[in-house]
């Protein structure tokens, strides 16, 4: 879908540099958006809607300067380029090289997507199934489902003479099941996701996802009270690589690195972590959720090792992170919309798997915690403080698991955690969330396999 001329791209390129602007780039986005909520078996609210803009990013030396608009025309965009160069005016001016179109191959095909097929009766179905599924035996009080499907096209231009387009396509479903007990109340979610159309859902059970949200509300109802204490844990697969994502990945990204906020700023080829983990972030997994084509600078993804055999390996570089530091770019140029600079980002980023078995670890506690299912939490940037709720957790004893508790939190830092991690499964999962940074919030998948962390502060109430 060419959603740009590529003559008034030219142009305006042309007039950023002429006007002493070292780099320049367009980044222009449709995008469609659908949204369905269900609310105890009744439709509450479908939403649609469409947004169309531009963004323009000029560049002097490592200054940036960002401007954005919904009009279109060659006048208004000549108009916000001057303003965003009025402050350099008096450098030198440059040449912006002539677009040359570059053609991509689609990574990450869809069948179902929102333009071709908005599925709204089947999605609507779907949901309500999943409802039903979850009301079952008459102990959830409350179901909140939804569906959010997302279409967006990209075309990209900058003054290196780059000119491509990408398109993704977006799908989560989820559901949360609420029971009351004594007066509390109790809650379990579940949900799946993709770049990818309305076909997932062909690979899921709407029963299955209302099953799973009540199995954990009502373990939760059935919890005891959590002990607290420095102890070991085990991490469950999946979600659990929420940990690493938010105390650790952040900090390897060049919009911290560059300005020397992160701890790992200077540990380039030194040991951070056990000699058992290993963590990449790529954008190559088939239709994961935090998969790209291309990033939103125009450079196609890749597969980058942050950590190799214990020993910090690479960063994610984007291109302004890139002449901050000096590192190669790693397609890691991210943002949520025309209205947000890039930045260096993460797409689906996880410890890779080992070979230790998930019944091994357990065994392997005296006293502690497993740790299966964790939920959000605070994290001080720089240092990787965190503190982290535990959704769905266990009480371990003489290796095995007793009872649920509940209240339960984890307390370290990053580079804490990463050096008492001791043992690593060959379980692998990822798991959807949504990443929010200096360049807005965009999806991003986590994961990990089960991992032994030998003792970590285990805050609960027991």
């Amino acid at each position: 879908m060419t959603l740009f001329s590529p003559q008034i791209a030219q142009s305006l390129l042309d007039q950023a540099l002429s006007l002493g602007a070292d780099f320049a780039d367009i980044f222009v986005e449709r995008q469609q958006r659908q949204q369905i909520s269900c609310l105890n078996q009744q439709v509450e609210s479908v939403q649609q809607g469409i947004d169309f803009g531009i963004g323009i990013r000029l560049l002097f030396g490592t200054q940036v300067v960002y401007g954005y608009s919904n009009n279109l025309q060659q006048q208004s965009l000549s108009q916000l380029v001057a303003e965003l160069a009025k402050r350099y005016q008096n450098r030198d001016p440059r040449q912006a090289q002539p677009l040359a179109w570059q053609m991509h191959p689609q990574q990450h095909p869809s069948q179902r997507t929102l333009l071709q097929d908005p599925a709204v009766d089947e999605k609507v179905q779907f949901l309500l199934a999943a409802d039903r599924q979850a009301k079952l035996g008459e102990r959830i009080s409350t179901t909140k489902s939804w569906s959010l499907q997302r279409q967006q096209w990209v075309e990209i231009f900058n003054s290196q003479g780059l000119h491509c387009a990408d398109e993704r396509n977006y799908l989560r479903v989820g559901l949360t099941a609420i029971c009351q007990q004594d007066g509390q109340q109790f809650s379990g979610s579940e949900n799946f996701g993709g770049q990818i159309g309305w076909e997932l859902a062909g690979q899921h059970s709407a029963s299955g996802l209302g099953e799973e949200a009540k199995r954990q509300a009502l373990i939760n109802a059935s919890a005891k009270p959590c002990p607290s204490g420095r102890m070991p844990v085990v991490i469950g697969n999946g979600f659990g690589g929420v940990i690493f994502h938010e105390a650790c990945g952040h900090l390897l990204e060049t919009t911290s690195v560059a300005k020397k906020a992160s701890v790992f700023h200077d540990k380039l080829g030194q040991t951070i972590a056990h000699p058992c983990v290993n963590a990449v972030d790529s954008g190559l997994e088939s239709n994961a959720w935090g998969s790209l084509t291309l990033d939103d600078e125009g450079m196609p993804t890749q597969r980058t090792q942050l950590i190799k055999d214990g020993q910090l390996a690479g960063f994610l570089v984007d291109y302004v992170g890139s002449l901050q530091t000096g590192y190669a770019r790693t397609g890691s140029g991210r943002r949520e919309s025309y209205r947000f600079a890039p930045a260096s980002r993460m797409r689906n980023t996880y410890i890779e798997p080992g070979q230790d078995s998930f019944d091994d670890m357990i065994a392997s506690i005296d006293k502690g915690i497993f740790a299966a299912r964790m939920g959000g939490g605070s994290v001080q940037p720089g240092t990787g403080e965190f503190n982290f709720a535990v959704t769905e957790g266990y009480y371990v004893e003489n290796g095995k698991i007793q009872h649920p508790v509940k209240a339960c939190t984890l307390i370290s830092t990053g580079p804490e955690v990463l050096k008492e991690i001791s043992m690593v499964g060959d379980d692998l999962a990822l798991a959807c969330g949504m990443c929010g940074s200096v360049s807005g919030s965009i999806p991003a998948s986590v994961g990990q396999p089960s991992l032994k962390v030998n003792s970590i502060v285990v805050g609960g109430n027991a």
